[in-house]
């Protein structure tokens, strides 16, 4: 029930009842509140029993698409669009492809790749790029 509030909220509350009710009548309406909730609890464990005894076996199947729709609340596009994007899939033969469909080069063994032999350097420059003022 208090999923989304914390308990700044609830001393926010408390301060407020406080102020509103004063010292006299708050510990009175905190267990008015208590009482009330505590039956409206009864009652939807109570309708929930009735239902389940009544439907048997069609409630766990009527349930099930409510659960998957409690889970989307939890959904994150952020990390669903990054695993998408940035995780492996097997394709069943061995290789590991990118949903996007580009599949890595396989590693070689470490120091493979450029030789001695090799005489263009590795493109560091710390010459600037060229600047054009007319495009700005």
């Amino acid at each position: 029930m208090f999923d989304s509030i914390g308990w700044a909220e609830i001393l926010v509350i408390v301060v407020a009842g406080l102020f509103i009710l004063g010292p006299e009548r708050l510990p009175s309406a905190a267990a008015w509140l208590g009482r009330n909730v505590r039956k409206v609890r009864e009652y939807a464990t109570g309708a929930r029993d009735q239902l389940r005894n009544e439907m048997g076996d069609d409630f766990d199947e009527l349930r099930k698409p409510l659960e998957d729709l409690q889970q989307l609340r939890n959904f994150d596009p952020r990390r669903a669009v990054t695993r998408h994007l940035f995780d492996d899939v097997d394709t069943g033969n061995g290789h590991a492809t990118k949903p996007n469909g580009h599949t890595p080069p396989p590693a070689g063994p470490p120091g493979e790749g450029r030789t001695r032999e090799d005489p263009t350097p590795p493109a560091t420059s710390t010459k600037n790029p060229p600047y054009d003022p007319d495009a700005t």
